[in-house]
């Protein structure tokens, strides 16, 4: 089975797709997928569905929900019930799902490499392996799924790894060179992520080298006033020592001091 969850739920087989309707089974699915080939704790599944209200039939509900996706399985993959316990299986404790592909997995695995790279100066192999990393998401985590606690936690674990594949695959083409490339991209992202210091970084020394110093200071006050407005803070010292590199600079754009920023 070929599990998704970066991007709406997918769950498929060579015969069909897994998809409950209702919201509570669809929740159980993206718990078990989530994790799959983990077991997944009983108290876990309870405290998604439930909160902190936990009903006195919420064993029996849990039953029939995994009997109802178990025979959604059966149905999928054209095999028997017998063949549907296997691939959701009870546990000690909890249930398991058991699949031969993850995009999280492959998403955890790609990112993992690529920042061993970046850390060794391999920026075109880490470039490559961002990159391939975040084509595997297809929308937000889970879009299509009605968060419990416990799965929006791992949403926003999922976003913020996400973002910083993104900002690292950025940093390694800016070190490549690419600054005239992802001028316009960035200008998206950090339209975006407006309190985001590390994407205004890039963008002011994409711009930079570019020859594009007074739009690079634009970008900076920009942000600056952004931070005072919303959060009451001002820029980083890291930020602001960028700032003050681009000014007092008389390298051409690209070279010398600002060559390692990003």
């Amino acid at each position: 089975m070929e599990i998704g969850v970066l991007g709406p739920l997918k769950v498929q087989a060579s015969a069909g797709q897994v998809m409950p309707t209702a919201a509570k089974p669809r929740k159980v699915l993206a718990m078990l997928a989530i994790h799959a080939d983990e077991v997944v704790p009983i108290a876990d599944l309870n405290e998604e569905l439930w909160g902190t209200k936990v009903p006195r039939s919420a064993s029996t509900t849990l039953q029939t929900y995994i009997l109802n996706l178990r025979t959604m399985i059966a149905g999928a993959i054209g095999g028997t019930s017998a063949d549907a316990k296997q691939i959701l299986a009870t546990r000690p404790g909890g249930y398991a799902l058991n699949v031969s592909s993850v995009d999280v997995r492959e998403f955890e695995r790609l990112t993992a490499a690529g920042h061993r790279a970046h850390q060794t100066r391999e920026y075109e192999l880490a470039a490559d392996n961002f990159r391939d990393a975040l084509g595997l998401w297809r929308g937000p985590a889970l879009v299509d799924v009605h968060l419990g606690p416990l799965l929006r936690g791992e949403v926003l674990r999922l976003t913020e790894a996400r973002l910083a594949a993104l900002e690292r695959r950025i940093d390694a083409d800016l070190r490549l060179g690419r600054h005239h490339e992802l001028i316009s991209e960035l200008t998206g992202l950090v339209a975006r992520y407006h309190t985001h210091e590390g994407l205004h970084a890039h963008l002011m020394v994409a711009l930079y080298r570019s020859g594009r110093r007074a739009q690079a200071m634009t970008v900076y006050r920009n942000l600056r006033t952004t931070l005072i407005e919303e959060l009451g803070l001002e820029p980083s010292p890291g930020l602001r020592r960028l700032q003050q590199a681009i000014l007092k600079s008389d390298d051409a754009p690209g070279e010398s001091r600002l060559e390692r920023v990003g």
